[in-house]
């Protein structure tokens, strides 16, 4: 018999708070064992049989298709029938899981069962922020960990909700999120590896870069807003979880712990964060469709408010001058990293609130209005590719293929974030920078890319923060879109 805490009988709750301690309870509880015996085991102990602990769930039964009225697109199932999910760090998705159960309560008013599920937590998934065990096990000890303690399922971690293919087995429950807990904490340990930032510090609001120098830019004004005893804004976080504090603001308990690294992650993020998580996260996620895929499949289980793609883009068009910024309305996908999970056929549809407070804010820092606008801005459909030589290809067939399309501009990861956050039910939104056009004899020429760089980079960015003081000021139950929905969907947001 495998080594298991003391059993947690399910409750029952109609007042959310309650619901979200007895999950609270159940963690820390099924956590702790899982950490003490680590521990143990680490100084020597071998245990006697497997060690195990679960996650909690939470499930709700419904009887009717009756529901409150409500003018979100979550927040409720879509008829009569049992919905669970298995639940993670209760601690960081404590404000999430709260929102969520009362949602369920407003829309239904049925009881919130909460307990103790049957699927396991493996191992890796127990440490903490600042475990670093496997590396002091000898090679025979590790060997032995695999067979004391669970191990990560990727059979229990797939997108199958997500991807809209999921079908539950008979007398199996409905889901009510996107993501199962493995899912989640197996994402939550992906960001710390290639952002080189802890899943704490992530905002409710992600900018997606594709060159350093917008991070560069992003970290100037950071900084600049730390020196300003009145920002909004009361940390700056940089990789390695190095933490700033607003002028006037204590240092907090871990601040200390935060160590620069010899060199930066994969994919640096850099989080300006407000304290309640509505602040500006924002990751230089490099150049190519892959990354933009591997980074948005991870940042999606914290459940963003929107995220954006801010970069540079080839101009398509003769009448398109550098620096003019593109609006993207529609996308032609030829990234082909998603084509398995989200096929080619389904649209992408364009997010009136993204797109309008993309618009505006545009509008509110270039301060050109109507036909001067329009002169510098361009909206249109991008293209995203996964060929950075595309203009090398014999017969000019992906320039006739673009030019089919109505593309006005090309990258090689617009597409890619779009369709991810279609697929997760993120709104998400792209506004570019054409910095040179391959078709109309205009390359990148280093005297010519500084000074674009130099003129350019602030403003863009300045543009992307400022769209998202919209969307902030216009509230955030406005908008995640009903167009995300499918027929079926889940209640968690």
């Amino acid at each position: 018999m495998p080594l298991i805490p003391d059993f947690i009988a399910p409750t029952r709750h109609t007042d959310p708070a309650d619901a979200l301690a007895q999950v609270q309870r159940i963690y820390q509880q099924q956590i702790g064992h899982l950490r003490d015996a680590m521990q143990r085991f680490v100084a020597g102990e071998t245990p006697t049989s497997a060690v195990r602990a679960f996650y909690p769930f939470v499930r709700v039964h419904t009887t009717t298709v009756a529901r409150a009225d409500s003018k979100l697109a979550y927040g409720f199932v879509e008829g009569p029938g049992r919905y669970e999910t298995t639940l993670t760090r209760p601690d960081l998705f404590a404000r999430y899981y709260a929102e969520q159960f009362r949602l369920l309560r407003a829309s239904h008013n049925v009881e919130l069962e909460v307990g103790t599920s049957a699927h396991p937590i493996p191992i890796h998934f127990s440490f903490a922020e600042h475990d670093h065990i496997e590396g002091t096990l000898t090679p025979e000890r590790r060997m032995l960990m695999r067979d004391l303690f669970d191990l990560p399922d990727l059979a229990a971690m797939d997108d199958g909700i997500a991807n809209g293919t999921w079908q539950a087995r008979p007398g199996e429950a409905q889901p009510l999120s996107l993501f199962t807990a493995p899912r989640v904490d197996y994402s939550l340990h992906r960001l710390r590896h290639y952002t080189g930032t802890a899943p704490e510090w992530f905002q409710n609001f992600v900018l997606f870069t594709n060159y350093q120098f917008y991070i560069d830019e992003f970290v100037r004004l950071g900084h600049a807003e730390m020196a300003r005893p009145d920002s909004e804004y009361v940390a700056f976080i940089e990789p390695g979880n190095v933490v700033t504090r607003r002028t006037g603001l204590a240092a907090e308990p871990g601040d200390e712990l935060g160590t620069a690294p010899p060199r930066l992650p994969q994919m640096p993020g850099y989080h300006l964060v407000r304290k309640d998580a509505s602040g500006i996260s924002m990751v230089n996620i490099g150049v190519g469709p892959a990354n933009a895929k591997t980074i948005t499949d991870h940042i999606a289980v914290l459940r963003p408010h929107a995220w954006m793609m801010l970069g540079h883009c080839a101009g398509l068009r003769n009448t398109q001058q550098l620096g003019d910024y593109v609006l993207a309305h529609a996308y032609v996908r030829e990234d082909h990293v998603l084509d398995e999970e989200l096929p080619l056929w389904v649209p992408l549809p364009a997010l009136s609130e993204i797109q309008l407070a993309l618009e505006q804010a545009v509008a509110d820092v270039t301060g050109c209005r109507g036909a001067e606008l329009k002169a510098i801005m361009r909206t249109g459909t991008v293209a995203s590719t996964d060929n950075r030589n595309w203009e090398l290809l014999p017969g000019n067939e992906p320039q006739r293929r673009f030019s089919q399309s109505r593309a006005v501009a090309l990258d090689m990861e617009s597409a890619t974030i779009a369709a991810n956050g279609f697929r997760f039910r993120v709104p998400y939104g792209t506004l570019l920078c054409v910095s040179d056009k391959p078709l109309h004899g205009e390359i990148k020429l280093p005297g010519m890319a500084n000074h674009f760089y130099r003129e350019r980079v602030e403003q863009h960015l300045r543009i992307g923060m400022r769209a998202i003081d919209i969307l902030r000021a216009e509230g955030t139950t406005r908008l995640h879109s009903r167009k995300l929905r499918s027929f079926a969907e889940v209640a968690f947001q």
